[in-house]
């Protein structure tokens, strides 16, 4: 059984590449989507049960156990498994697009004066009309296709049969042709579409040769596609007419919603009450056994399997519908305040730091290696579309990251088939190597426990963005650092960078004014609003400096560790601290205190001096730290 393929705009047969200018990045593994898309296929080719459609005799003669299942985003990404790349007649997949055509050449008011719009309770080859209106009841049955058929501009037969064709194209991104066999075996046996043409002539519904508009109507059903150009067509469809692989417009965005309303009330003839309730898309089958289905602004969907049930719709088109629309809980009428959710931001941990402030060592490990840990922010309502295009753009990267963060702190609603998507792309991930962080505050995803193992597949949960990034460094450093270096953890008074640069005389003389002390994990150094309490030399350990948030948690502006120092800007001018401090560690600490500072002034100018350049360069690395640090 051939797995699910992933393509890109130009993943997909060569017969498309004239039309499509964008460029695609390979996807190192078959996917999150892929792999579900397969699973419905493997589901769904179980069912054997339907008919061959024999009132066509070349219908009759196709491989009846052909299957194939795509789905294209309204972005281009197209997902495809089976025999995606055969061909087989459009049948009555054709209506939807040869009205549209009309809709554009005549105007919906001069439309609607010879098609309704309505529901026919009928077989959709019934010789009737509305019993009232005296017209076709839809667009979707034969006496209404053949009705749009009728109303298409052109010079003569060829010409507007041509411009048919041309429309089918734009919509599918690539030149379709015509099935010469099967139009001629239509041509041969269609005395009942050929009565039906006779009595919309008869009522005046068409006012040019009947038997000029049946041929049309059998060419156009005639035109061969693949399971692939029917995904494309939907997606056309549901990306308000512009086709997303060429980006040209087959349809404008008001006729582009006629189209689908009809098609929601219309599309599946006698089985679109049940079709509607269970599926929830608009629609269109035909009798060569595809279906086409749009969910409007995200996805088209595509299936082709010529069995069919006694409404002439596909058996398994219609299992793998109603299973896809389950799964990725499609339903046009679950409704999200954001069908368009994507990635807000994303950047690498040397782009955006984290809030801990790193010695120089790190930071050029970090600047060198970066690149190899990513974040990802997302936002909105976290549906199928927005899931499928977050796991798609992560998925591309995967192969070039040792770690990466999802953040889902701004996202509201998280299906359930997001959330699957999302743990199916850290077992995707962490089977290569990436390790996953989530940030999930609230556990939308469920993720109660955040793992400690590397190959656990859950990988790790934080409540901020900012300890995410903070353990994303971590393991580049653990990955990149040079095997001679290591971290600076505890040093002397003598050896703290503030002093370290100084006259070895000097060095000495200075240290001697600080007073060591070690305070506990947790406790408190200095509340906002302190007054100043003296210049914090870091020796061991890490502090934290913090502020309230609105969300009533404590953020962090930075962390500082050995080798830094903080207390310097209230020593200077006298006002008290702006942010709490706390030892996020047990700390040791020099401290200078205010009283020793002051004096330093008289009795040693030129140490003070030294000092406090010192300090002045530390502090303001430590504030271009932060600011880098984003927002909170």
């Amino acid at each position: 059984m051939p797995h699910a393929r992933p393509c890109g705009p130009r993943g997909t047969p060569a017969a498309y590449s004239d039309h499509v200018a964008q460029p695609v990045t390979a996807v190192p593994r078959p996917g999150v989507v892929a792999g579900i898309l397969a699973e419905v296929y493997r589901l769904c080719r179980a069912e054997m049960s339907g008919e061959l459609a024999d009132y066509i005799p070349e219908l009759a003669a196709v491989q009846p156990d052909s299957f194939a299942l795509c789905l294209a985003t309204a972005d281009g990404r197209i997902y495809g498994t089976g025999d995606d790349t055969t061909a087989f007649t459009i049948q009555s997949i054709s209506k939807p697009f040869t009205y549209a055509l009309a809709l554009a050449d005549r105007g919906p008011a001069a439309v609607a004066a010879r098609i309704d719009v309505e529901p026919s309770g009928e077989p959709f080859n019934e010789i009737s009309l509305d019993p009232i209106t005296e017209r076709p009841r839809n667009p979707m049955i034969n006496a209404g296709a053949i009705t749009a058929a009728a109303l298409i501009d052109g010079r003569d037969p060829a010409d507007r049969f041509a411009r048919i064709l041309r429309c089918y194209s734009r919509f599918a991104g690539r030149d379709l042709t015509m099935n010469e066999a099967v139009y001629a075996s239509e041509a041969r046996t269609g005395y009942r579409n050929r009565a039906i043409g006779y009595m919309l002539r008869s009522f005046g519904i068409i006012d040019s040769d009947p038997d000029e508009a049946v041929d049309r109507y059998f060419r156009q059903c005639s035109v061969d596609v693949t399971c692939r150009d029917l995904a494309v067509m939907a997606a056309t469809l549901a990306n308000n007419g512009v086709n997303p692989l060429t980006r040209d417009r087959a349809l404008s965005a008001p006729l582009t919603e006629q189209v689908l309303s009809v098609m929601t009330t219309c599309g599946m003839y006698n089985a679109a009450g049940d079709w509607v309730s269970t599926v929830g898309l608009p629609a269109k089958s035909g009798v060569g056994g595809g279906i086409l289905a749009v969910l409007p602004g995200q996805i088209g969907i595509a299936v082709y399997s010529p069995r069919l049930d006694a409404h002439g719709n596909s058996v398994r088109g219609v299992a793998a519908c109603r299973e896809l629309s389950q799964r990725l809980e499609l339903h046009f009428l679950h409704v999200s305040r954001s069908a368009q959710t994507a990635i807000r931001s994303e950047y690498t941990v040397a782009e955006i730091p984290s809030r801990l402030r790193r010695n120089t060592d790190e930071i050029a490990v970090l600047t060198e290696y970066g690149h190899r840990a990513r974040v990802y922010e997302l936002h909105g309502d976290l549906l199928f579309a927005g899931a499928e295009r977050a796991v798609r753009i992560i998925e591309e990267q995967a192969g070039e990251l040792d770690a990466l963060v999802v953040d889902l702190h701004r996202v509201g609603e998280v299906s359930a088939i997001a959330v699957r998507m999302i743990d199916g792309l850290e077992a995707e991930l962490a089977a290569t190597g990436c390790q996953v962080a989530i940030v999930d505050p609230e556990a939308k995803l469920g993720h109660t426990v955040s793992s400690l193992d590397p190959a656990d597949p859950r990988g790790r949960v934080f409540v901020d963005r900012d300890s995410a990034t903070e353990w994303c460094e971590n393991i580049v450093l653990d990955r990149y650092r040079p095997a001679d270096t290591t971290a600076c953890t505890s040093l002397t008074v003598e050896d703290h960078p503030a002093l370290a640069a100084l006259e070895p005389d000097e060095c000495s003389r200075l240290a001697k004014e600080f007073e060591v002390h070690t305070i506990a994990r947790g406790e408190i150094v200095a509340e906002r609003g302190a007054p100043r309490s003296g210049l914090y030399l870091i020796l061991e350990g890490r502090v934290r400096i913090g502020f309230d948030g609105a969300d009533g948690r404590n953020h962090r502006l930075v962390t500082l560790s050995a080798g830094m120092s903080f207390g310097e800007i209230p020593m200077l001018i006298g006002e008290p601290f702006a942010n709490e401090v706390r030892a996020e560690t047990r700390l040791r600490v020099a401290v200078l205190s205010p009283t020793r500072f002051d004096q330093l002034t008289e009795q040693a100018t030129h140490l003070k001096l030294a000092l406090l350049e010192r300090l002045a360069a530390n502090a303001y690395a430590q504030m271009d730290a932060a600011v880098r640090g984003g927002d909170f």
